[in-house]
C-alpha cells in the first residue's frame, strides 16, 4: 500500500510542509518532535524519492487578474495510448491549461483553465483546443466560485487507516 513505506515522522513532516511549505527546518523539526539535522535529512530524502515534488506559492488567480476559470471536458476521437499521450503533451504547452486529468467515463480529459477574460478563453477554445488534432468534443463549465481548494492529501485519513490496520 502506498504511504506505508513512510514512518509516522515522515508523514508528519509531509503534513506540516503541505500546510506551510515556508516554515524553517528548525520550526518543522520542533513540530514533528525531532532535532533539526535529522529533520533536514528526512526532508531531503523525501524530495529525492519524489514525495515532495516542489514548493509553490498558493496564488489567487482572480486577485492577479485571471477572472475566468473554466473546466473543459474533452472527448477524443481515438483513445490509443499514443493519441492520449500526444494530447497530454499538447496540454503541457498551453499556458491557460493549469491542470489536465485523464478520466474514465464519458469524457477522456478534464482541463482546468484560467484566463484574464472570457474573450481570451474563447480564443484559446476555438483556435487551440477544439482545433487540436484528435479532439472530437469539448464541453465547458465556467467556475462561479470555489467552495474548497485544499492542496495535497488528507494525512489524518491515512493515519486513521494505518491505525485500524495495526
Amino acid at each position: 500500500m502506498p504511504g506505508t513505506r513512510l514512518d509516522a515522522i515522515d508523514r508528519m513532516i509531509l503534513s506540516e510542509l503541505q500546510a506551510d511549505g515556508r516554515m524553517t527546518n528548525v520550526e518543522l523539526a520542533k513540530r514533528v518532535g525531532i532535532s533539526a539535522p535529522p529533520c533536514l535529512r528526512r526532508v531531503r530524502t523525501l524530495e529525492e524519492q519524489g514525495y515532495i515534488r516542489g514548493y509553490h506559492a498558493d496564488v489567487d488567480p482572480r486577485e492577479l487578474g485571471f477572472e475566468v476559470q473554466v473546466f473543459a471536458m474533452v472527448g477524443l476521437m481515438s483513445q490509443a495510448e499514443s493519441d492520449l499521450s500526444a494530447f497530454e503533451e499538447r496540454c503541457r504547452g498551453w499556458p491557460l491549461v493549469r491542470e489536465c486529468h485523464m478520466l474514465n467515463g464519458e469524457v477522456d480529459f478534464i482541463l482546468k483553465c484560467v484566463a484574464p477574460d472570457l474573450r481570451t478563453f474563447q480564443t484559446f477554445l476555438t483556435e487551440h483546443l477544439t482545433a487540436a488534432p484528435n479532439v472530437a468534443s469539448v464541453k465547458t463549465s465556467l467556475v462561479i466560485r470555489q467552495g474548497k481548494g485544499e492542496p495535497g492529501v488528507p494525512f489524518d485519513v491515512l493515519e486513521e487507516r494505518l491505525a485500524r490496520q495495526a
